[in-house]
């Protein structure tokens, strides 16, 4: 890993062998919830053309030991994801500015990798099978993969391996208002439910039946 020059906004270091960019956010206190980013409009401009870094959280300890390292691929990141917090008041020196929280807790399990979990490291075997059961998601672009993490999103909240697809369309209005230009969202879930599968991370049972496929 390279550390990127100073001031390179959002990005921390840099891989040399892939080119991958990472940025970090570390500290004492360990929030499973929420982090605090920058701000809201740049951050939602980076999801929709692409250029999200992918995010590393650290908690570390008194003696400045790694205590917990989380990693979540740029690909898991969606609008759904990012809290827009209050602007700034009209007496602070950067009055009127919108900040965001990235909302961990609304990012499926499935993009969450625990690099070092309560100090110890996670097995590296483990780790790449966990990258490579969900990198095929790196491929879909925009719109589409936002709509696909949605619908893993909620795949991941019914929290069993097999579920229906009623249960999934229980969720529809969470969906709706997070595309409220849709008015289409059972189809659309349908369809999203197809690509998990053609990326192996959902697998067909029955009619309206499906299991959820974990890293092998």
């Amino acid at each position: 890993m390279s550390q990127a020059p100073t001031n390179t906004r959002a990005i921390d270091f840099s891989c040399p062998e892939c080119s991958q960019v990472f940025q970090i956010k570390s500290s004492r206190q360990w929030n499973q919830r929420k982090i605090v980013d920058a701000g809201y409009a740049p951050m939602i401009a980076a999801i929709r053309s692409d250029r999200v870094p992918n995010l590393v959280v650290m908690q570390y300890t008194e003696s400045w030991k790694v205590k917990n390292l989380l990693l979540v691929p740029y690909f898991f990141f969606t609008e759904s994801a990012i809290e827009r917090r209050k602007p700034l008041s009209a007496t602070a020196r950067r009055a009127g500015w919108v900040g965001c929280n990235i909302l961990l807790e609304e990012i499926p399990s499935d993009g969450k990798i625990n690099l070092v979990a309560d100090g110890f490291i996670s097995d590296v075997q483990r780790i790449r099978k966990h990258f490579d059961h969900i990198r095929g998601l790196a491929k879909l672009k925009g719109e589409v993969r936002g709509w696909t993490l949605d619908v893993l999103k909620a795949v991941r909240k019914l929290n069993k391996p097999e579920f229906a697809l009623s249960e999934i369309y229980d969720y529809e209005p969470v969906l709706a208002a997070i595309y409220p230009g849709n008015r289409n969202i059972r189809p659309k879930i349908r369809q999203q439910l197809q690509k998990l599968r053609e990326l192996k991370l959902l697998e067909f049972v029955s009619p309206g039946h499906y299991r959820v496929i974990e890293p092998a």
